[in-house]
């Protein structure tokens, strides 16, 4: 990943009131308990009063929050500001109470972990910073640790650099695991609204295609009563020219709705009984066609084994991810493209080959994944190739349905190979 694009916000994020609440209601509550613990119970001297006086000035923000902010969430720039005080009251807590060797040191770095896993990318960098920041001043400047003067207490200097050093990793390791946790979960959602938006027009294509059919029975019947009532009234009314030329307008618009309406039933009907008996064989088929109206590139189909030719229905998910898979053959192959088509009574197996470059050595390990492009420095590729986002909805959607998918390259000729397998009980299963 290049640092510029690391960096870069592509979305404007924001933090929930109540997730932002909670955490600092906890984090309040157990300062207050493990102070008075120390103070009251352990015997330790503490300064009471400045430590209850800093906590509480952070539970008079946490009210400000919850009564003055009507929004349920709250703006990526006053989350940053939130988490800001917050860093800094726990660095104050941390200065009183021993510093870099306060056994509660570790949660300084809990602000950057919210950052990371709920804001930008540049938010969480400025908390980082600011975080090494106050880790290096803790380190240096401190009040004692409470208890030490009792304890004979004395760290040596190699051990308190260990401090710091463990803590800074821990916090750049977790830092960097959130923010691409949170990348990764925002790429993925939303590719994943995007599939679920596809599939829903997919299936309101069809259902309305069953629905025009309806209606077109339904209208036949009204138009069929029109047409007759029309042919009467031109019988009585002959005499009269000007009406014979409106009713001969209304019966051949009439006959016109009926050859409309007698069209979209009968291209329902074979619709339908495409829908209900249909093999993969039809379904390739059918692809293949669409693609060859738009490109000269000779796409070949092989079915000498094709040996158990399984009915099934044509359902969107598996015609738009056979579809996918096609259509990328396509459109980077230079000649030809070859579909195998591979069933028994075990497995089921579609081989979708090319020509073309193959798949770059940078991306084959993640094809698959939302928003993947290559930096080969192959321009052609660079031109054609997109964001992966129609290979993850093609392979998400066939893997939904039970397949197994594999990308390679040819090892004997050029060009690239997708695999794609089902168990053939498993997809009978399906339909």
């Amino acid at each position: 990943m290049k640092l510029s694009n690391f960096f870069k916000v592509e979305d404007i994020l924001h933090l929930d009131k109540k997730t932002l609440l909670n955490l600092r209601w906890i984090a309040h509550i157990g300062q207050i308990l493990t102070i008075l613990t120390v103070f009251y119970l352990i015997g330790f001297d503490l300064p009471l009063l400045l430590l209850l006086g800093i906590i509480g000035l952070g539970i008079l923000t946490n009210l400000f929050i919850l009564f003055q902010f009507k929004q349920n969430i709250i703006s990526e720039k006053i989350s940053i500001f939130i988490l800001l005080f917050d860093l800094t009251q726990i660095s104050f807590l941390l200065y009183l109470t021993g510093g870099i060797l306060n056994p509660f040191l570790i949660l300084i770095i809990v602000p950057s972990i919210v950052s990371s896993t709920f804001l930008s990318v540049r938010a969480t960098a400025i908390m980082v910073l600011v975080t090494i920041f106050s880790l290096i001043m803790l380190t240096y400047f401190h009040q004692p640790l409470p208890g030490s003067n009792l304890y004979g207490f004395n760290m040596p200097k190699i051990f308190i650099l260990g401090i710091f050093l463990s803590v800074f990793i821990c916090l750049i390791f977790l830092s960097y695991f959130g923010v691409r946790f949170s990348l990764e979960t925002k790429k993925r959602d939303k590719a994943f609204s995007k599939l679920q938006e596809l599939i829903a027009n997919e299936h309101e294509v069809y259902s309305l295609g069953s629905q025009a059919a309806a209606a077109a029975h339904s209208l036949g019947t009204p138009l069929s009563t029109i047409n007759v009532i029309a042919a009467e009234l031109k019988k009585e009314l002959s005499g009269n020219k000007n009406v014979l030329k409106d009713i001969d307008l209304l019966i051949s618009q009439t006959e016109r709705c009926k050859k409309i309406l007698k069209a979209i039933s009968q291209n329902e009907l074979l619709n339908d009984q495409f829908l209900d008996q249909v093999n993969l064989e039809q379904i390739l088929s059918e692809i293949i066609k669409s693609y060859e109206e738009t490109t000269s590139k000779k796409i070949h189909l092989d079915l000498e084994q094709d040996h158990n030719k399984i009915t099934i229905k044509k359902i969107p998910e598996l015609i738009y991810g056979l579809r996918n898979f096609i259509g990328n053959a396509v459109k980077f192959s230079n000649e030809h493209v070859y579909i195998n088509l591979i069933t028994n009574n075990k497995q089921i197996m579609i081989i979708i080959s090319d020509d073309g470059p193959g798949f770059q050595s940078d991306v084959i390990n993640s094809i698959g994944d939302p928003y993947l492009k290559s930096t080969s420095g192959n321009l052609g590729i660079q031109n054609k190739s997109g964001l992966g986002l129609g290979t993850f909805l093609g392979k998400t959607l066939l893997e939904k349905l039970g397949a197994n998918l594999h990308f390679s390259n040819l090892e004997q000729k050029q060009g690239a190979k997708v695999v794609i397998t089902w168990q053939t009980t498993s997809f009978k299963s399906l339909f």
